[in-house]
């Protein structure tokens, strides 16, 4: 009887072990809440982990500093146009919006004018080429006038 306790035991830790972590509702780069709206949240699979982002830069910055390639690994976006969640190399960015950390970026299912893709994004994130950045901000706001 014991043996068996011991047993059941074990089979229950290990489904235990291999089941995904928590969700969190708290953006593990800028610590903000993600807004119940999902407008402009992110998710990343990484290791039976899901991680959730307010914003799409605060996902490029997190798997720049854990060193992921975005190319290899899960990730999903809430499009503004569809309103639901697709993978965000399929998406397309605009680049001058409001989003809640001011990168500026957000998705849309269907290409929008002047939008561009996740690689792109990309780059310009890491480049510092986004709304935070006041040049940016400025010269993209003096194109729009």
């Amino acid at each position: 009887m014991k043996e068996f306790k011991l047993l059941l035991l074990v089979i229950l830790f290990s489904f235990y072990g291999c089941s995904p972590q928590k969700v969190s509702d708290i953006c593990p780069t800028c610590n903000m809440h993600i807004d119940a709206s999902k407008l402009h949240s992110t998710s990343l699979h990484v290791k039976n982990s899901v991680h959730n982002f307010d914003d799409i830069g605060c996902m490029i910055l997190f798997a720049k500093e854990n060193q992921l390639d975005l190319n290899r690994i899960e990730s999903k976006v809430y499009t503004n146009d569809t309103n639901r969640y697709i993978d965000s190399s399929t998406a397309y960015y605009t680049t001058d919006e409001n989003s809640p950390m001011g990168y500026g970026f957000s998705a849309y299912e269907k290409e929008e004018p002047n939008s561009i893709r996740f690689d792109e994004m990309i780059i310009n994130m890491l480049r510092g080429e986004h709304m935070a950045n006041p040049k940016i901000r400025k010269q993209t706001l003096k194109n729009e006038v």
